[in-house]
């Protein structure tokens, strides 16, 4: 499908219209950013393993009842997608408590909890993304009592879903950003991507770290470790 225009240039993505106007191509470049951007780099073939993860994880997800906007993957970097109108609200999914909210209450990163914790961040660059509550959301108008309902309902049945669809691969799902959008006709459903970039997966075995935070804190391999995620998951996907 031949593309008609550059629609988004992000830093890790870029996103073309096609000549279905319902359709966006979406092409995965090796920029790694962390830290807001103030780190970045290029990493070696890491847009090819974000976008075959993506892939995989989306058909996993829709096979399993959770709708989200993928069509399908095209070549190594692309793949096609339907086309929605952003909702700019993150929710951050942990199955254990890591990263930034381990910092913030105090606890070891990796600490195990008894319930799937949920957290909502303004998706905002100028604001640097700042968590927020069910309350701001509806104050602010981002979506509505039963829409925010709706973005729940998909995040929490797309996190047990992929927990076990990493579990298949010997891997552990610690948490995932996800992010939703509305399609032409108004509908919710799951967007962006699904990559070692806003997940945290750890080796069920080893515990060692295969994600994104291999580039934040400096652990090296980092393409090593994306793919094999990617050679993980397609072994898992075939079985």
């Amino acid at each position: 499908m031949s593309t008609r225009e550059l629609i988004f240039d992000g830093k890790e993505k870029k996103i073309y219209s096609t000549e279905n106007p319902d359709i966006v191509l979406i092409h995965y470049n090796d920029v790694t950013t962390a830290y807001g951007g103030i780190k970045r780099a290029v990493i070696k073939d890491k847009g090819i393993c974000n976008n075959h993860i993506s892939a995989l994880a989306f058909q996993v997800l829709a096979k399993e009842g959770v709708e989200n906007h993928f069509i399908s993957l095209e070549n190594d970097r692309e793949q096609l997608c339907r086309r929605i109108e952003i909702i700019p609200l993150q929710v951050v999914v942990r199955n254990r408590l890591a990263g930034s909210t381990a910092r913030l209450l105090g606890v070891a990163n990796g600490t195990v909890i008894p319930n799937t914790v949920f957290e909502l961040r303004y998706n905002n660059d100028r604001l640097r993304d700042p968590m927020i509550n069910d309350t701001h959301v509806l104050a602010l108008g981002i979506v509505s009592e039963e829409e925010l309902k709706r973005i729940y309902s998909l995040t929490a049945h797309a996190n047990e879903v992929l927990k076990e669809f990493f579990h298949k691969a010997g891997m552990e799902l610690i948490d995932i950003k996800l992010e939703c959008g509305r399609t032409s006709d108004g509908k919710i459903i799951l967007s962006d991507e699904i990559s070692p970039d806003n997940c945290r997966i750890w080796d069920e075995k080893t515990g060692e770290v295969l994600d994104k935070d291999r580039f934040r804190h400096d652990l090296s391999d980092v393409t090593v470790s994306y793919q094999k995620v990617m050679e993980r998951l397609e072994k898992a996907y075939e079985v």
